[in-house]
């Protein structure tokens, strides 16, 4: 089975196009090699696909022959991705919360309103 219909299969990419891009820009390794979208998978090929910052690792176990199910995923595959990287994964996630909070930003339409009706002089929305 091709690598980008079988990272479509056992649900790493939403859209088996995606999957597709991901192996055009090297974004997934097949045994430390740069895999293209038509490279074939095969039984205890080790894969290596970045995303989201973080370099998920996984053993095939078997050839999906249809989509799977969430639940029926570790069937197909084994996750040998270390503990470090979900927890640089976190850091990540908190470095960018704090560069820039939540919230702070382009203003919503109902802070639109209120700034616009103070400027006019009325109170804001709400206030009683």
């Amino acid at each position: 089975m091709r690598i980008d219909k079988y990272l479509w299969h056992i649900r790493y990419f939403k859209t088996r196009s995606i999957a597709s891009t991901a192996c055009k820009k090297g974004q997934v390794k097949i045994n430390d090699q740069v895999a293209k979208p038509s490279r074939e998978v095969f039984n205890l090929d080790k894969i290596i696909v970045r995303k989201n910052q973080i370099d998920l690792q996984l053993t095939v176990l078997d050839i999906p022959a249809n989509r799977v199910g969430a639940k029926l995923v570790d069937m197909y595959r084994k996750d040998t991705t270390p503990k470090e990287a979900y927890e640089h994964g976190e850091l990540l996630k908190k470095a960018k919360e704090h560069y820039r909070k939540q919230g702070t930003g382009r203003p919503t339409k109902k802070d639109r309103r209120d700034i616009e009706g103070y400027l006019d002089g009325e109170l804001p929305s709400n206030t009683p």
